[in-house]
């Protein structure tokens, strides 16, 4: 009866974090989330620009894309990476690999296995899965590798504990059934396994952490503002800017 009563709990909990909108408070929202339709936005990732400099932050991606006549709608930190700001793991930008798919062991939360991808078709298909089953067609567009996966499956990653005290700002991204991207930052430190729980109760069957304590997300429509950092990939939303 009490796990019904939970389970209850959580989906109101999930359709009133949905239903959330901007007219109201965002302090009442203990997590921030962005749905990304790919078939109709534009949704890239970025980590050099046009002179091969790093972009690092969000500031800088802004700051890029309003220098092509586009608005950033969202904008959030994806995937690890390394001291010198290089992706940890695979990073694909406009069909170009440029860095390779990381299989290698190690500590950390990257070489918690499973970890996984985050891709987007040329079809503008969007996808998360376990490194394992990654195979590069030659039809990836945007893709960063990043762990563990936090739902696998429709399953909850294995190592997460009910209760964990291991509490941290988290970010991470899922794919809806409506095969919607879904970005989520907790405002305030959670564990991997309510983090992760977030993700199913919203009917992700895979679902990917990206990162911790540094993460930053970038929605002005939620008057949720963080544009510092010094970061590897990172990822945005944006539209044209219509001319008056």
């Amino acid at each position: 009866m009490k796990q019904k009563i939970k389970k209850i709990f959580y989906c109101l909990l999930t359709v009133g974090l949905l239903a959330f909108n901007a007219d109201q408070n965002p302090d009442r929202e203990p997590i921030l989330f962005y749905m990304v339709d790919t078939r109709v936005q534009d949704l890239q990732l970025y980590w050099k620009n046009d002179q091969g400099l790093l972009f690092k932050s969000i500031k800088n991606v802004k700051e890029y894309v309003e220098s092509k006549n586009e608005i950033l709608l969202f904008a959030m930190n994806g995937g690890m990476f390394m001291e010198d700001n290089r992706p940890l793991g695979l990073f694909i930008e406009k069909g170009t690999v440029l860095k390779r798919l990381n299989n290698s062991s190690g500590g950390g939360n990257f070489y918690l296995k499973p970890n996984g991808v985050f891709y987007i078709t040329a079809e503008n298909a969007p996808f998360v899965c376990k490194t394992a089953d990654f195979k590069n067609n030659g039809k990836i567009k945007y893709a960063t590798q990043s762990g563990p996966m936090l739902v696998t499956d429709g399953h909850i990653h294995s190592a997460f504990k009910k209760g964990s005290t291991n509490l941290n700002i988290r970010n991470g991204v899922g794919i809806l059934p409506n095969n919607k991207v879904v970005f989520a930052m907790s405002k305030t430190a959670i564990n991997f396994y309510d983090f992760a729980l977030y993700f199913q109760n919203l009917g992700c069957k895979n679902a990917l952490y990206l990162d911790g304590a540094i993460s930053k997300m970038y929605l002005p429509e939620k008057e949720w503002i963080q544009t510092d950092g010094d970061f590897g990939v990172l990822i945005g939303v944006t539209e044209e800017r219509k001319n008056k």
